[in-house]
């Protein structure tokens, strides 16, 4: 066998669809509004084989158009199957075309499927020489698999590309010999082929019959060997189960000829490569494999340019989903710096910054950036600022390293940004301002971000300039690194020489400005610029004063819990040891599905991991905890170790050393739902429902002895918003009687009076109240509640009969989705919805779920938003010194002098509860004040 002769060949449709679905929740969506997704995932499955792989012989089979010689023996074989998901359809073409420009032979035969063809030119390789590797993540091909062939499946979120010889085969179908593969399918059958096998066979009872019997054909001639039903069984469907083995074999003699010469890696047709990833937008791919352009930049130094949104990385297409027409756009930037006409001057004299700034304060409208040493605002120090008042011009201020002489500069250029008449434009300026902030200048004015703007129009896709310029401008800017460069030896701004940097820096005003004068018009016509004005603008403000404030933590209470967590994490360390009769990795979720699955012969359902390993997810453990106490030993370890590493020993790293605070970020334009995020710390995920999770918000103080911390959370809002938007009379009748709307839908679906529901009956009504929400169904209610899935089908069916205005509601919008392409919140903000009329199932029902649930969560997000709007407002308009520090979810924590306690509580509750106004459904503010935030909540 000659080492140097790899041939691998890929089963295209099986790539494919496993690209698509890879995705699903989150396509890939270009400027176009075309789902790249399959495509991308392919051509990086490819890329990655080339690179890591080094074949010399590659090849890719797809299956053909019509029926094949398996139709003759069954005409249901593979008659089950969905029809093809639009984004598939799409890819294929452009596939095609990708191969053929990379000089990738594909092989096709008319009525032969992709894997006989496969089969047949890897037995013939084999014959000739070849090492081969079959690409695929079909189980099935194991049949082919002998010393010379293997299957190669590739990697997949974090997992290791597997590769199965006749050893791995074996172990993973529990066979003895890989040509058993059939005679398993022949018995268990497949339902993704719609093969049948023998009804009441499942792959364990078949692994014992061929254990003893090695064929299907001997086991039929032994049935009186083979005892109770599975006898009655075999004896029934013998017919049916030699057919489904015929069915399952893959043919390795059909018809097609090996021609190693064909097969051989050639160089890609450049110029042909190029011009199909330029019209597909993969910008990062054409560099990668084409060492054209540049990616996507990272983000800046300081994140002026507005990566929030960026939920990939630097991928070239971006996940999304979408009903609606994209946005005019261009296909691909081609323009850069060097060949686009401008003109960016160096303002570095204190005559030049004179000059600019009289000429600044002639404008209505100027748009500015800032260069910094940090990526988060309170704790850079800056190093420029730029500004551009009509495009193809910009200006770059240099800032002193020095701080007293760089708050000097900063102060010139005061009246500027302190006045009130000069609308401000920025990307991402939320971080300028706040920036400014540091050097004792309040930015006043209109706030016009780009980044926000974008948001609210397309709030899945992503918002940093650099995409922005690429998708709308056909502009690609300068990156950052070919300035600071990357990795351990990148630079500082400072490092970088000034004339450099003026021309990076002027380019980022320039090119924002640019944008803004593109999104203006766009905003108006998708009718959100009321939106933009009232609530987004005026909040971003907000966020700059909450950051500023931060929030202070008591960092020796942390370092105590600290050590009582890992008291209590070594002793349940030593309690899991004895249980399990052996020492372990508990962080190891291989050796925990060993300990618990092989070891001690805790039933395990549902299928295995890629790798083939045992699922040890929350999820799983959680499911198996009830019933194994010592599967909720292992769960709780789990939980108080992420709780001790995230936050306890984490909160004292995040200090900042100028205030002594905490100062989290929060995201603006992240959440499609039009949700606030935090991060830096992420203050959100506090896992506040377990008592251990419960004492970090302790750690949470006022600044000093003088104040107290104040909680005020929504009650319930999301029940009262769903009521509120359907309409339903049942459930408006019991907010507005102030019952407890869980006890309340208790007594309606069990048809019991008020008074007489019990705990257990309030418990599963609550649960469907939350459920029909998030729109889960039958399976997931009764996974929740532990009954059957009949039970929990006629709890719910009772559910939607008593508040049939709910079960109206959700048929309109799914309808109203269908017809627009998105859903609104009572606000107006949008979401679009790609896959509200996919042709697959799956695809499809998750989009009419989150049309449900959107208007919802998103009014909610409204709703607290226009709150926090109106509170900052109320409160810079008195003499109070009272502070907003934290929005977390459906609540918000202030700052408050003791004696000022009874005199914000009112403004408080008052603008919380009419944040929205004119509402049927009364708003329910609960609050609270405390010494730490555990108490005040």
């Amino acid at each position: 066998m000659n080492e140097d002769k790899r041939l691998f060949l890929l089963d295209g449709h099986a790539l494919v669809y496993r690209a698509h679905y890879a995705f699903i929740s989150r396509p890939l969506i270009n400027s176009k509004g075309w789902d790249t997704s399959a495509i991308t995932g392919f051509v990086r499955t490819i890329v990655d084989l080339i690179n890591n792989q080094k074949p010399t012989h590659l090849a890719v089979s797809f299956d053909m158009p019509g029926g094949t010689f398996r139709d003759e023996w069954f005409p249901a074989y593979k008659a089950n199957r969905d029809a093809q998901p639009e984004g598939i359809t799409f890819a294929l073409p452009w596939i095609v075309k990708i191969l053929e420009a990379w000089n990738i032979p594909i092989l096709t035969l008319e009525r032969y499927e992709a894997d006989d063809v496969i089969g047949t030119i890897a037995k013939k390789a084999e014959k000739a020489g070849y090492k081969v590797y079959m690409v695929t993540p079909d189980k099935d091909y194991g049949q082919l698999v002998s010393p010379n062939i293997f299957m190669y499946k590739p990697g997949r979120q974090g997992n290791e590309v597997e590769i199965w010889g006749e050893k791995e085969v074996c172990e993973n179908w529990c066979i003895q010999r890989v040509e058993q593969v059939v005679d398993m399918l022949g018995l268990q059958g497949d339902s993704v082929d719609n093969i049948p096998g023998v009804p009441g066979i499942g792959p364990k009872t078949a692994c014992k019959l061929l254990e003893e019997f090695d064929t299907v054909e001997n086991l039929l001639a032994n049935l009186d060997k083979v005892s109770g039903k599975n006898q009655e069984r075999l004896r029934e469907f013998a017919e049916q189960a030699l057919l489904s083995k015929k069915l399952a074999k893959i043919d390795i003699e059909a018809p097609i000829h090996f021609d190693e010469g064909n097969y051989n890696l050639d160089p890609f047709d450049h110029e042909k490569l190029s011009a199909i990833f330029k019209e597909l937008e993969f910008r990062a791919l054409a560099k990668q494999i084409l060492g054209e352009g540049e990616e996507a930049a990272p983000t800046k130094t300081a994140p002026s340019k507005g990566q929030q949104g960026n939920l990939f990385g630097d991928d070239e297409t971006v996940p999304v989903k979408r009903a609606a027409p994209p946005l005019p756009a261009h296909s691909v930037a081609e323009k850069n710096i060097e060949n686009t006409p401008h003109e960016y001057h160096l303002a570095d004299t204190p005559e030049k910054r004179a000059a600019l700034i009289a000429q600044l304060a002639q404008e209505t409208s100027i748009c500015f950036d800032s260069e910094t040493t940090n990526i988060d605002a309170n704790l850079a120090e800056l190093v420029g600022l730029s500004f551009s008042i009509k495009p193809h011009t910009g200006w770059y201020v240099p800032i002193p390293a020095d701080q007293k002489e760089a708050k000097a500069v900063v102060d010139e250029f005061r009246p500027i940004f302190e006045n009130e008449k000069i609308e401000k434009i920025g990307q991402n300026i939320k971080y300028d301002a706040l920036m400014l902030k540091w050097y004792g200048v309040q930015l006043k004015g209109t706030w016009y971000d780009t980044m926000i703007v974008h948001y609210l129009m397309e709030p899945e896709l992503r918002h940093g300039m650099d995409y922005l310029s690429e998708t709308y401008l056909k502009y690609s800017p300068v990156s950052i690194e070919t300035l600071i460069g990357k990795g351990a030896k990148q630079l500082s701004m400072r490092d970088v020489r000034v004339e450099r940097v003026a021309e990076y820096a002027a380019e980022d005003a320039d090119v924002t400005l640019q944008l803004r004068n593109y999104f203006a018009p766009k905003l108006k016509e998708e009718g959100l610029q009321e939106l933009y004005d009232t609530m987004e603008e005026p909040l971003i403000k907000v966020i700059v004063d909450m950051e500023f404030e931060g929030i202070r933590i008591d960092g020796d209470y942390l370092r105590e819990y600290s050590v009582e967590l890992g008291r209590s994490i070594a002793a349940l360390e030593q309690k899991i040891y004895e249980d399990a009769g052996m020492q372990f990795n508990i962080a190891s979720p291989k050796q925990i599905g060993e300990v618990l699955f092989d070891k001690m012969k805790i039933p395990y359902k549902g299928a295995k991991t890629k790798t083939g390993q045992y699922s040890t997810d929350e999820a799983k453990l959680a499911e198996l905890a009830a019933e194994f106490p010592f599967v909720a030993e292992i769960l709780n370890h789990r939980g108080l170790s992420k709780l001790k590493s995230t936050y306890v020993d984490a909160l004292p790293l995040q200090v900042n050393p100028k205030t002594g605070r905490v100062h989290s970020s929060f995201n603006q334009a992240l959440a499609a739902t039009g949700r606030l995020s935090s991060n830096n710390p992420n203050l959100q995920n506090i896992p506040i429902k377990t008592p251990e999770g419960a004492k970090v918000r302790e750690a949470f103080i006022p600044r000093d002895e003088n104040h107290v911390l104040l909680s005020a959370d929504y009650s319930q809002i999301e029940l009262r918003l769903i009521a509120e938007i359907s309409g339903d009379e049942a459930m408006i009748e019991a907010f507005q009687k102030g019952q407890d709307i869980h006890r309340a839908t208790a007594a309606k679906v069990y048809g019991v009076p008020y008074e007489e529901v019990t705990s257990e009956q309030r418990r599963n009504a609550k649960t469907v109240n939350f459920s029909i929400i998030y729109g889960a169904g039958a399976t997931n209610v009764s996974q929740q509640l532990g009954i059957k899935r009949t039970e929990a089908k006629e709890l719910i069916d009772n559910y939607f009969k008593q508040y049939q205005g709910l079960n109206s509601y959700m048929e309109k919008t799914v309808e109203g989705a269908r017809e627009n392409g998105y859903v609104k919140t009572l606000l107006g903000r949008r979401r679009y919805l790609r896959d509200i009329d996919s042709r697959n199932s799956l695809a499809r029902s998750v989009a009419e779920r989150v049309a449900i649930n959107t208007p919802i969560q998103g009014t909610a997000a409204d709703l607290i938003k226009a709150a926090m709007i109106n509170i900052h407002r109320a409160l810079g308009a008195t003499d109070l010194t009272t502070k907003m520090i934290l929005q977390v979810h459906d609540e918000l924590v202030f700052d408050v002098p003791n004696d000022e306690v009874d005199k914000v509580k009112p403004i408080i509750e008052e603008l919380m509860r009419n944040a929205i106004p004119n509402l049927k459904v009364p708003i329910l503010v609960e609050m609270g004040t405390g010494k730490n935030w555990l108490e005040a909540h």
